[in-house]
C-alpha cells in the first residue's frame, strides 16, 4: 500500500521550520541593527542550507515542476496536471506544519513562555504580521513568499497581532500563494523553459510527481529541489 514516507514529510517540514528560522533571523538582525539591510543579507543562508540538503520547498516546486508537463525526452515522460497538483498539495501541506511549529517554539521564547512581555523582536514580527494582511486586503501587493507567511502570520498571531485565521489565510495566505504560482510558473519555470529550449527533466524528479498523489516518493538525490 501506499504511504507518505517519513523522510519526505520531515524534509517538508524542516524545509518550513528553516524558512521560519531566516525570517526571525533577519528580524532580529534589523532591530538589533536599526537596519533591514544587515538582516536581509543574511536570508539567504536559507536557501544554500535548501539546496544542501536536499530540502522540499513549495514555492521551488511551483516554478519548477510544470516544466515537467511541456518537456519530454528518451528518458522521461510526460507528467499530468493531476500529479502537478498533488505534489503541490503535498509540498505545501508539509511545509505548513514545519513553519507553524517554529513560530509556537519561537512565540514561547520571546515571551518567555507568556511570563514576560513581548520582546523588541516580537512587537517588530506583530507589526509586520499586520501591516502585510492588512495591506494585502487593500492593495493586494504586499505578499512575500507563501513559505515565509507559513510562519510570520502565524507568529505574529501567537504574539498578539489583531488578526483572525479567516484574515490569515484569505487575505494573505490564499493570495500570496497563488501569485507565488503565477510569478513562479509563468515569469520564472516556463520563461527560463522557453527562453533555452526544452531542458530534460531529471528522471527522478519525474518519478516523484508521478507518486504524489500517495507519497512524496523517492528522495530527490543531488538535484535542486527548491
Amino acid at each position: 500500500m501506499d504511504y507518505v514516507k517519513p523522510y519526505g514529510v520531515v524534509e517538508s517540514m524542516l524545509a518550513g521550520a528553516y524558512f521560519g528560522v531566516a525570517t526571525s533571523l533577519v528580524v532580529s538582525v534589523a532591530v538589533e541593527t536599526g537596519f533591514w539591510i544587515d538582516g536581509a543579507l543574511l536570508f539567504p543562508f536559507e536557501l544554500a542550507l535548501a539546496i544542501l540538503l536536499g530540502m522540499e520547498i513549495v514555492t521551488g516546486r511551483l516554478t519548477l515542476i510544470p516544466c515537467s508537463m511541456i518537456s519530454a525526452n528518451d528518458h522521461t515522460e510526460r507528467v499530468g496536471i493531476s500529479r502537478v497538483l498533488a505534489h503541490w498539495g503535498w509540498v505545501f501541506l508539509h511545509n505548513l506544519p514545519g513553519s507553524a511549529l517554529y513560530a509556537v517554539l519561537l512565540a514561547i521564547v520571546l515571551t518567555t513562555g507568556g511570563d514576560a512581555p513581548v520582546s523588541a523582536v516580537g512587537t517588530k514580527l506583530i507589526v509586520i504580521a499586520e501591516a502585510m494582511t492588512t495591506y494585502y486586503a487593500h492593495h493586494g501587493d504586499a505578499g512575500l513568499l507563501t513559505v515565509v507567511n507559513m510562519f510570520l502570520i502565524p507568529a505574529g498571531m501567537l504574539l498578539g497581532a489583531k488578526l483572525s485565521v479567516s484574515h490569515r489565510w484569505l487575505w494573505n495566505q490564499i493570495p500570496v500563494t497563488l501569485g507565488n504560482l503565477v510569478g513562479g510558473m509563468f515569469f520564472t519555470g516556463l520563461a527560463m523553459n522557453y527562453a533555452h529550449g526544452s531542458a530534460p527533466i531529471v528522471p527522478q524528479q519525474v518519478q516523484n510527481v508521478n507518486h504524489a498523489s500517495a507519497s512524496l516518493s523517492a528522495k530527490p538525490g543531488g538535484n535542486v529541489c527548491l
